[in-house]
């Protein structure tokens, strides 16, 4: 009996520095679990600083581009007696999606790296009803003073592969401060609104399917994608052949 009941006092003995081993080891990770916390909560807490200081930037771009733009559709209504422009849209990144694209361009998170290599943190995109109103609208844009374009990509012309059809502007927008001018980068996407409901979905059909999309989902977007195309030429021809028409009976009253 006794030496039952020593072997089992062992037995618990053993049991409790095992307990013992296993609480010191499972204190000691969830200390390293603290101390990585704390320090990625204070990388975080700096960097979500840096970029609150930041977002001023991009958010006062965006004001100053809505500005300049609600001016040229004015100013084309007053010329052509015709208002362009269906709608605007405006955002700005998020932080998550700022750090996505410069990891996925092999970047650090980093002040420079986000103002440098980053050219559409600040975006607005223009919806209009013809396409010859895009071009009309990146003209008007190009002979503003104050608004410098860096880059233009036409994707109309010479769509993606995917389809995709649009008209895409880097410009730098200058922004007075109290402590001075600062010039900043903001992407301005120019389409139609057919365009536009093609570009929504495939980007909803593209996030489903996490970039992945099948090869037959991809087929049947390209489909669509000319059917647009042929969409816009169409309801163009028809708003040529409705401007005509009025035309000619404002004249036919005139005689």
């Amino acid at each position: 009996m006794c030496s039952y009941l020593l072997n089992i006092l062992q037995k618990l003995t053993q049991c409790s520095q095992y307990l013992d081993i296993l609480y010191k080891v499972e204190r000691k990770v969830f200390q390293d679990i603290e101390k990585v916390t704390l320090i990625d909560n204070t990388l975080r807490l700096e960097d979500a600083n840096k970029f609150k200081n930041i977002m001023i930037l991009y958010s006062s771009a965006l004001k100053e581009l809505e500005t300049k733009i609600s001016i040229i559709n004015d100013e084309f209504k007053y010329i052509h007696n015709y208002n362009p422009i269906e709608h605007v849209k405006s955002r700005i990144k998020s932080i998550d999606s700022i750090a996505k694209k410069l990891e996925k361009k092999g970047l650090e998170f980093t002040y420079s790296n986000i103002v440098e290599q980053i050219n559409d943190i600040a975006g607005i995109r223009i919806i209009c009803s013809f396409i010859p109103d895009i071009y009309s609208i990146v003209d008007m844009i190009d002979n503003c003073p104050d608004i410098e374009i860096l880059e233009k990509k036409d994707y109309i012309k010479n769509p993606k592969k995917s389809g995709y059809t649009s008209y895409h502007l880097i410009v730098s927008v200058p922004i007075t401060f109290s402590t001075g001018l600062v010039y900043v980068k903001a992407e301005i996407q120019i389409r139609t609104m057919a365009m536009d409901f093609w570009a929504s979905l495939e980007h909803k059909i593209s996030y489903k399917f996490e970039g992945n999309v099948p090869n037959s989902v991809n087929k049947d977007l390209k489909d669509c994608a000319k059917m647009i195309n042929k969409l816009d030429n169409k309801m163009l021809s028809l708003n040529e052949t409705v401007n005509t028409l009025d035309t000619n009976s404002k004249e036919s009253n005139l005689l």
